[in-house]
């Protein structure tokens, strides 16, 4: 689907769902002019149609005591490629330090998104969770100054 078969009612509850996705139906069809009913349906609409495909709560890591984040770009040795790369993923996405994990192509096979407590616990998890597996030929670790979220998912202008 390109944004060209987008109806620009659906284009700007994406735009104000990824702004705020605890908007409620009602202020919703107020922001868009609409009756209650057809932004419910729209919204019905666009989960349905899986251009939507959750509502999600932004989390400061740093109140929950993780105030260090890092991206750890993982390289996967080449002979074990084809049968790691799954088991990779389910094993290290199901670790509690990570945030998100990337499946690339390219120079790295992953980036690893991490939320730790300081840099003690980035050095346990590069050395304990990823250069510990025998898949795994190389790692590459860069530490988060700043994140600056993108309150839009989609620009439709």
């Amino acid at each position: 689907m390109s944004d060209d078969d987008l109806h620009p009612l659906d284009a700007r509850i994406i735009e104000l769902l990824s702004a705020d996705a605890r908007m409620t139906n009602a202020a919703l069809a107020d922001a868009l002019g609409v009756a209650a009913s057809t932004a419910h349906t729209r919204v019905r609409g666009l989960v349905d149609r899986g251009l939507i495909t959750g509502f999600h709560a932004a989390v400061d890591q740093s109140r929950l005591g993780r105030g260090l984040q890092a991206i750890v770009g993982v390289t996967l040795r080449p002979g074990q490629r084809h049968e790691s790369i799954r088991a990779f993923a389910q094993e290290i996405r199901r670790h509690p330090d990570v945030i998100q994990l990337f499946f690339l192509g390219g120079s790295d096979d992953f980036l690893v998104h991490i939320a730790v407590d300081d840099s003690s616990a980035v050095r346990r998890f590069v050395v304990d969770q990823l250069s510990a597996r025998n898949s795994v030929a190389s790692t590459r670790t860069s530490i988060i100054f700043e994140y600056h979220r993108n309150a839009l998912a989609a620009d439709f202008d």
